[in-house]
């Protein structure tokens, strides 16, 4: 009796019969389904691991196979997963639990600004503390203002995605609802938006369904999800999520990074990522880890700072000298640069990575720049 193969195994004469029923034998089929990656753009695992994959479906070695190998082989025979494979476990719940912080800053101007704000800001903070507006509630996302003429809207929302290809959707789809309704509630108030809109978003990830590789992966998916949804992508919500789900497989399965990825976390602490789409930050210990009001100040005031030096560029480009209060000028930029960019003596370790990675990624430092050049040259003028 051979001891070391399970006496429980139930093959899969579903699947030996379609692919006898086209007279191929595992490498026939293995090869087909190589080439059937390649014509839907998918990442393939290679013949030789797409061969093992079949012998150990039909063999009753594996019963159901991963979400990739599920979708690529049903697909292949026009037959739903549950056709091949049997019905899915059922699920008790969501795996992933993940707070969203979206940021969306508007440029209004400095005047606009100070018929909104009341009182003067906190100058001994690291940070430029910007004002909470009440009458600027939009949603349930609280509008705050920076006396050079900035109003963002923090929007804060709970998610138990089944996957990072859902939020990589979602975002996609509700990133350009976002802004539309910000700037209509900026109109809406008889102020003008002189700036172009955008969102910026940071995930507090609480809990993850993966571990080992391929939670690194999940996590950096999650740092950069367009990777995940083609900009130009057609189709239905369901058929984009569908799509991106093959993808997020294969990059869970081969493993997955990024070049715009800064890493800021410390091991058996937190893990934390930044990128130019967002930042993400999951705590291991809560106790030592930074504190997500920390992570939310941090990216209020780099975004407040990139919309006013965004406005400034666009003027620029334009043709003209940008015109803004000289108490706003470049030598207050150049205390923005210093604030945000100098460590302070009783700064930890962590809060200095953390303020670095966010910075760098944003490209903030070469706008800042950029926007005390143009300024300087307007006032020599």
């Amino acid at each position: 009796m051979d001891t070391g193969t399970p006496i429980s195994l139930v093959p899969n004469r579903v699947l030996r019969e379609l692919r006898d029923g086209r007279a191929w034998g595992r490498p026939r089929l293995a090869k087909e389904l190589h080439r059937y990656c390649a014509t839907r753009g998918w990442s393939s695992p290679g013949e030789p691991n797409i061969e093992k994959q079949i012998y150990r479906l039909e063999t009753g070695r594996v019963r159901r196979p991963d979400p990739f190998y599920a979708r690529l082989i049903a697909e292949f025979f026009d037959r739903s997963p549950a056709e091949l494979f049997g019905p899915s476990e059922a699920t008790t719940g969501s795996a992933y639990r993940i707070r969203s912080h979206k940021f969306v800053p508007l440029y209004v101007g400095a005047e606009a600004v100070a018929g909104l704000r009341s009182g003067d800001d906190d100058a001994a903070s690291d940070w430029l503390t910007g004002q909470q507006i009440e009458e600027l509630e939009l949603a349930g996302a609280r509008a705050m203002c920076w006396p050079f003429g900035v109003v963002m809207f923090h929007l804060v929302e709970e998610l138990e995605p089944e996957s990072v290809a859902w939020v990589a959707v979602w975002r996609r789809l509700t990133y350009d609802e976002n802004m539309q309704h910000a700037v209509r509630a900026i109109t809406e108030h008889g102020l003008d938006v002189l700036s172009d809109p955008y969102v910026l978003s940071a995930y507090w990830v609480n809990e993850i369904p993966h571990d080992g590789p391929q939670q690194d992966s999940a996590l950096r998916l999650l740092c950069v999800p367009r990777v995940l949804v083609s900009r130009h992508e057609t189709g239905t919500p369901k058929e984009k999520l569908a799509r991106a789900s093959v993808v997020e497989q294969a990059f869970l399965r081969d493993g997955f990074d990024h070049p715009d990825i800064s890493e800021f976390g410390v091991r058996t602490i937190a893990t934390g990522l930044a990128s130019w789409s967002g930042v993400v930050y999951q705590p291991h210990a809560h106790q030592q880890c930074l504190a997500e009001d920390e992570l939310v100040a941090c990216e209020l005031s780099v975004q407040a700072a990139w919309a006013y030096t965004d406005y400034l560029r666009q003027v620029v480009e334009g043709g003209e000298d940008p015109q803004v209060p000289p108490e706003y000028g470049w030598r207050y930029l150049r205390g923005v640069r210093s604030r945000l960019t100098t460590e302070r003596p009783q700064e930890t370790s962590q809060h200095r990575a953390m303020r670095e990675a966010i910075v760098n990624t944003s490209g903030l430092l070469r706008r800042l720049d950029q926007a005390i050049d143009s300024l300087r040259d307007s006032d020599r003028r």
